[in-house]
């Protein structure tokens, strides 16, 4: 099934939506926090829509009271090992709908997943998002990287890893 993610127009908006969580380490689970600030102008938002970017696999979303919830999946552009088992697909979009989100309101929409441990720091993943209205729509879906875009695609900066503590030497024992 083909998604009509990016078949939609786009109405100005006020703020971006955003994730939470802007740079997480590679080969660690992630948990993506997309802040959604408002409805389209003053319409209030019955569906929001995230793509899941090539990096993070294993997604499972969060449900959200009053909001239905679906998942699209596809093939990975690589396989993942996680826990010893080869996955080659996986969500590729959620789909949160039939919710009501005023155009005055903000709220939340929760996934995690695992981050590809072979990502470089400084690779940057791009989560574009889309927020649907009766009439509008509030579309954050551009990977550009530049400033000034009116419609920056949520994003997270991979960060190296955390070093392994390093075992400290014995203390000396005195008699």
């Amino acid at each position: 099934m083909k998604s009509r993610f990016f078949a939609l127009l786009s109405a100005p908006a006020l703020a971006h939506s955003t994730l939470q969580d802007t740079q997480a380490q590679a080969g660690s689970t992630y948990k993506g926090v997309l802040r959604v600030p408002h409805g389209c102008g003053e319409q209030a938002t019955h569906t929001v829509r995230i793509q899941m970017p090539e990096g993070i696999y294993g997604v499972k979303p969060m449900s959200k009271p009053g909001w239905n919830l679906e998942t699209v999946k596809g093939r990975y552009a690589q396989p993942y090992t996680s826990h010893g088992t080869v996955t080659t697909e996986g969500v590729r979009e959620i789909v949160w709908s039939g919710g009501h989100l005023p155009g005055e309101w903000y709220d939340e929409f929760v996934f995690r997943g695992s981050l590809g441990a072979d990502l470089k720091p400084g690779t940057v993943l791009h989560f574009p998002a889309v927020q649907e209205c009766a009439d509008a729509t509030a579309d954050w879906t551009d990977t550009s990287g530049d400033a000034g875009v009116k419609n920056p695609a949520p994003r997270v900066t991979i960060i190296a890893p955390a070093a392994a503590p390093v075992a400290s030497p014995a203390a000396p024992h005195h008699h």
